[in-house]
């Protein structure tokens, strides 16, 4: 089984910044994608970024480009999210997923980790 564990979270400030991490553990495990979403309370989960190990290719939702980047480590299997510019609107728990080789989905994710800005 594979495990993702989310660290990072906290509360801060509007525009301020928090640094997530995403550390993979588990058995061997090959991804071919890594994504950030997060849920804020009553709504549904939203897609947040998206980086492919092959050829470091990124993709972010609208509401966080220029914000927030996300950046990984395939040989210590971790990925970051470095965000930046924080609004109250970010506010939400921030859960991390992996994509395998032969998926099509996200096939593993974390449990969370919370990110609170105070207006």
């Amino acid at each position: 089984q594979v495990q993702l564990v989310e660290s990072g979270g906290g509360l801060v400030q509007a525009g301020g910044s928090l640094r997530l991490t995403c550390a993979a553990s588990g058995r061997t495990f090959s991804a071919y994608a890594m994504g950030w979403f997060r849920q804020a309370p009553g709504k549904e989960r939203e897609f947040v970024a998206r980086l492919t190990w092959s050829g470091g290719s990124t993709f972010y939702q609208d509401s966080v480009k220029g914000r927030f980047t996300i950046s990984g480590d395939n040989a210590k299997n971790t990925v970051y999210l470095q965000m930046n510019s924080l609004k109250p609107e970010d506010t939400a728990l921030y859960y991390c997923a992996a994509q395998g080789m032969h998926s099509s989905r996200y096939d593993y994710w974390g449990r969370g980790t919370q990110v609170t800005v105070s207006s």
